[in-house]
């Protein structure tokens, strides 16, 4: 018999979107959701060996934020709110040191001032 049962906390990205979300508040959400696995992405982009059992947990919670911010930023229809959107998910890759992944969705943001922006921050971006 357990008295002081607790339940692990859920987490932004496993919280159900009850209906048809805007684009503001997806961008929100995407917001929300990379803030909050931006400390697991610390921990494995700071890791030596991704593989030890100790960053797993941190590993899997980063990739499974990334996937929904990722899934999420493809529903939005405006471009600005889109680009902007997935800027922190390219940042939440960058923590992480998982610069292919970055590179790749730095290459799907249109706006040329979010491009610039973010090659000032990150000029390893452009390179290949």
């Amino acid at each position: 018999m357990q008295w002081f049962k607790k339940d692990a906390p859920k987490e932004v990205w496993d919280e159900p979107i009850e209906g048809p979300i805007g684009d503001i508040e997806a961008a929100h959400r995407i917001r929300a959701i990379c803030r909050s696995a931006a400390s697991s992405a610390e921990k494995i982009g700071g890791a030596a060996d991704r593989s030890h059992a100790a960053i797993a947990p941190d590993a899997e919670r980063y990739e499974r934020a990334a996937k929904v911010a990722m899934e999420i930023a493809m529903k939005i229809s405006d471009g600005l709110l889109r680009d902007a959107a997935v800027r922190q998910i390219v940042e939440l890759c960058l923590k992480a040191n998982h610069t292919t992944t970055a590179r790749t969705l730095f290459r799907a943001i249109q706006s040329r001032l979010i491009r610039d922006d973010v090659l000032k921050e990150h000029p390893a971006l452009c390179a290949e």
